[in-house]
């Protein structure tokens, strides 16, 4: 049993990492790139939909996770009746928030996108993939403080 826990343990984190990373890079690298002029409509677009695509597996693989670990580690009354089980719910709800402005953002870019736009649609997801990563930071400090 100890290896299941692990492997869901890292699995959990890894992919945590990995999709806050891809959001604070879209958000700080690419986007600004795309409000600048630097980058085309269909490279955009590609990078939004892979991000998209990446968001989705990496909420089910930390839905699916996350619900194993809150499951064998805590109860109804730890969850809500302990520091660490607050720092569990808030990190569901900054998951939550995570994945719905990744949403938010990336629909803002795909309508431009769409339209062969790119400076107005990068700038009009600038906010939601900021929030986004801020979010995201807050999640890793979440996990962090968990773990310590």
């Amino acid at each position: 049993m100890a290896l299941v826990e692990t492997v869901t343990s890292t699995v959990h984190l890894l992919v945590g990492a990995l999709w806050v990373g891809a959001v604070v890079f879209f958000a700080l690298a690419v986007l600004p790139r795309a409000a600048a002029g630097d980058l085309n409509a269909a490279p955009l677009g590609a990078l939004v939909g892979s991000l998209t695509t990446w968001t989705r597996a990496a909420a089910v693989l930390m839905l699916l996770t996350g619900g194993h670990l809150a499951g064998t580690r805590y109860t109804v009354a730890s969850l809500t009746g302990s520091t660490r089980g607050y720092l569990v719910l808030a990190m569901v709800v900054l998951w939550l928030g995570l994945a719905a402005l990744v949403e938010i953002g990336a629909s803002r870019v795909r309508d431009g996108v769409e339209r062969r736009k790119v400076r107005e649609p990068a700038r009009n997801a600038v906010t939601p993939f900021r929030l986004a990563a801020l979010v995201g930071l807050l999640l890793l400090v979440d996990a962090g403080v968990l773990l310590g």
